[in-house]
């Protein structure tokens, strides 16, 4: 270090600082504060370096000081090391001299432990005696387990002090165990009534909770007395007889066995004595564990230790004996309503306010987990939809054969007493069946009720493909001899109006029980399957109506309508006309009858409008294609008196027939006078009336441009019989037409029907 340098940066520095502190003549006058500030300074700073100086100085003065007592003990060290390996060949020696102290100190420690023992030494048998009168008589426990703790501490000291010894006799250990057999046989008595105690601790604590903080005070007693035991065992290895005795443990199992033969013992019916034996029982159950839960929760805690945590301990017990024992009686096998009671129970009642939630408890069952687990609950859910689906085949099998028996029967069918349409109770019975199933479903939970819907929907469908197929062979059979079934016309109607009701009520259903959201494609698709199935029976069986209508005039018209029987008696149109009175008169049963004419806004109800709207426009068509057919059963001539009579008798046919299927009781919206089947009838037979010939002529051209092919051939028909080969321009014009193709007032579908 250079001092003179570091004298020169110090005087420069100065330099500047006064230059700095003096730059205007004002400031001379405080040259003499300058000077005292910067002697204040300076004393200071030799004062703090003063003291670092002192302080270092006595850190190195301790140091020093600590070294030279170190250097001293090393000494002392190394002088004892040298003497310790010294004196080390000399310890055999010595160890062979100091063994009779050794032997002898082995022997005080003996007669030092058996004189401390030795008042229960000698009284072993009489201890043994007050500690069993004390346990069995129960009156006074504690005074019985101090006895029988002061005799395991002297068996257990004695035998420690044998074990202690380096040459261990075994008969001495023998001939002290068999001499203390007898604790053992205390501690197990004394076990036997705890067992005793605790398992009627939920019955006991009502009346004597003594008892109950008296047998867990000896547990916990006997539980410390196991740890000291282990601890020993693990420093010298030597573990008292009958220890650990882990009666905490045993206190839980028999605990435990206790609520497992009350969950046991609830069952008090079978089921061939008692068919509600499985609903007695889980009531039973619910209030057995209501009840027991509420003496745990209001006697039991203030007598339990709190580590024992003895809400949540019987919880857990009585949750797990009551799943097995439901796992045993599900094993045995459950049958009908059974598996509704016990799903019901264990998804609702178990969990909700009745039980686990009641306002006294409301206990978290969550900790303990589900009752029975998800995959025994879904095989639950399944086996009881295939019962449901085994009683829906077997039941509509039965209701189908009931409807097959009523076809048979020569009887007309039953009709509604309010609005008088003929029905059955099928349908009503199938809905109120699957209403009651969704019902109970309905208490279990909403999961189960859509998948029983579905189950209830398909079983439906399927049960309208086999009434359809019943339908067709009935129909068959019916017109291979068509004389067996009397009102088979009354049965297509009572059919018909089954299938409206199915779809009803399938309606109502839906409304009720349908889930949104829920797989609706594949529910969707279902639900209209089952609509389509009946809609498509329905309409079918409508034209199985037409067709029998058809049949049955066939051979009435092939009889009895010759234009000359016309001409001859207006009796065979009184006739004609009660065959339609009678054929409107039965449709009127059916319950679309009305629905067709109203402005409904289904579109069950539309499609059912139109179709019967339909029917009625065919039935009305048929009047004049029997007239058409009339003509074609006479080709001959008439007369012109012939033919202007035959014409009147012809119109006064057609006013009866309006006058018999217009009649207002019928509810027809069709205006007969304006439809266009009954104007061609009179147009038709206009041309047999009329005498002029010049008119008849003008008549049949200005016919002909309205009329479609089927009347143009009538006319060439009625041409012949009024013998208008004079007028050949007119036959010529007649049958020209007949050649081409023109579009009528009926359609296709209609003529085909008609060809029936």
């Amino acid at each position: 270090m250079d001092v003179e340098q570091l004298e020169l940066e110090a005087k420069a520095t100065a330099t500047k600082h006064v230059i700095n502190m003096l730059q205007r003549p004002e400031q001379l006058e405080k040259v003499e504060q300058y000077k005292r500030r910067v002697a204040r300074k300076k004393a200071s700073v030799e004062a703090m370096l003063k003291t670092a100086m002192q302080s270092q100085l006595d850190g190195v003065r301790v140091g020093l000081n600590q070294l030279q007592s170190a250097l001293h003990d090393i000494q002392d060290i190394k002088e004892n090391l040298k003497w310790i390996e010294e004196s080390f060949p000399l310890v055999p020696e010595l160890s062979a001299k100091l063994q009779d102290v050794r032997e002898e100190n082995m022997r005080h420690s003996q007669y030092v432990t058996a004189m401390e023992n030795l008042k229960h030494i000698f009284t072993v048998p009489e201890s043994v005696a007050k500690t069993k009168h004390g346990i069995l008589g129960r009156d006074n426990l504690y005074f019985a387990i101090q006895c029988l703790t002061d005799l395991e501490n002297s068996r257990d000291d004695l035998l420690y002090e044998l074990h202690k010894l380096p040459n261990q006799a075994p008969a001495d250990k023998v001939m002290l165990k068999a001499y203390f057999e007898d604790v053992q046989a205390l501690s197990d008595l004394l076990e036997k009534q705890l067992r005793l105690v605790l398992g009627r601790t939920l019955n006991t604590v009502r009346k004597e909770p003594t008892e109950i903080v008296t047998a867990l005070r000896i547990i916990e007693r006997e539980e410390k007395a196991d740890a000291f035991a282990l601890q020993r065992q693990r420093q010298s290895g030597f573990l008292a007889p009958g220890r650990p005795k882990k009666w905490r443990e045993m206190a839980f199992s028999v605990l435990e066995k206790s609520v497992a033969q009350r969950i046991e013992g609830t069952q008090v019916d079978e089921r061939d004595s008692n068919k509600m034996w499985l609903v007695r029982y889980l009531e039973l159950t619910r209030q057995l564990i209501l009840e027991d839960l509420r003496v745990v929760k209001t006697l039991c805690v203030p007598c339990f230790p709190p580590q024992y945590d003895i809400i949540n301990k019987f919880v857990h017990m009585y949750h797990s004996s009551l799943s097995a024992h439901l796992q045993e009686l599900i094993q045995s096998g459950l049958e009908g309503n059974e598996f509704v009671s016990l799903l019901s129970w264990i998804m609702n009642t178990y969990s909700g306010l009745e039980l686990m939630q009641h306002p006294e408890l409301n206990i978290d069952t969550t900790s303990v987990g589900p009752l029975l687990s998800n995959s025994i609950v879904e095989e639950l859910q399944g086996q009881y939809l295939k019962n449901m689906e085994n009683n829906y085949m077997e039941w509509m099998q039965k209701t189908l054969e009931k409807e097959k028996e009523d076809w048979r029967k020569q009887v007309l069918p039953e009709g509604d007493d309010q609005d008088g349409y003929f029905h059955t109770v099928a349908p009503v019975i199938i809905f109120q069946m699957i209403d009651q199933n969704l019902q109970v479903t309905k208490t279990i939970s909403q999961e189960l009720t859509f998948r029983a819907l579905m189950l209830s929907i398909d079983q439906v469908t399927q049960y309208g493909r086999m009434y359809r197929e019943a339908i067709v062979a009935f129909k068959v059979r019916h017109f291979e001899d068509r004389s067996q079934v009397l009102y088979f016309t009354h049965h297509m109607i009572t059919i018909v109006n089954n299938c409206l009701h199915f779809v009803e009520l399938a309606q109502q259903m839906k409304q009720l029980y349908w889930r949104p959201g829920l797989q609706d494609n594949e529910a969707g698709n279902k639900f209209e399957a089952l609509l389509t199935t009946f809609q498509v029976t329905e309409k079918k069986r409508l034209k199985i109506m037409l067709k029998e209508a058809f049949f049955s005039l066939h051979g009435w018209l092939q009889a009895c309508f010759n234009l000359k029987l016309i001409t001859s008696s207006i009796l065979h149109c009184l006739v004609y006309c009660s065959f339609y009175f009678d054929y409107f008169q039965q449709i009127t049963y059916l319950s679309a009858f009305k629905t067709t004419v109203s402005l409904t806004k289904t579109s069950i109800e539309k499609s059912m409008k139109a179709l019967m709207l339909g029917g009625r426009r065919l039935s009305l068509t048929l009047v004049y294609f029997q007239v058409q057919r009339a003509l074609e059963y006479d080709s001959g001539s008439l007369t012109t008196l012939e033919c202007v009579t035959g014409g009147r008798l012809i119109v006064i046919y057609g006013n009866q027939v309006k006058v018999t299927c217009g009649v207002e009781r019928f509810g027809l919206l069709l205006t007969l006078r304006s439809s266009k089947p009954m104007r061609v009838i009179e147009d038709l037979w206009e041309v047999l009336k009329m005498l002029a010939m010049a008119l008849l002529s003008f008549y049949i051209y200005t016919l002909l441009t309205t009329c479609d092919d089927r009347v143009a051939d009538q006319l060439l028909k009625l041409t012949t019989i009024r013998n208008l080969d004079s007028e050949p321009a007119v036959v010529g014009t007649v049958q020209a037409r007949c050649n081409s193709s023109n579009n009528g007032f009926m359609s296709d579908d209609i003529c085909q029907l008609c060809t029936w």
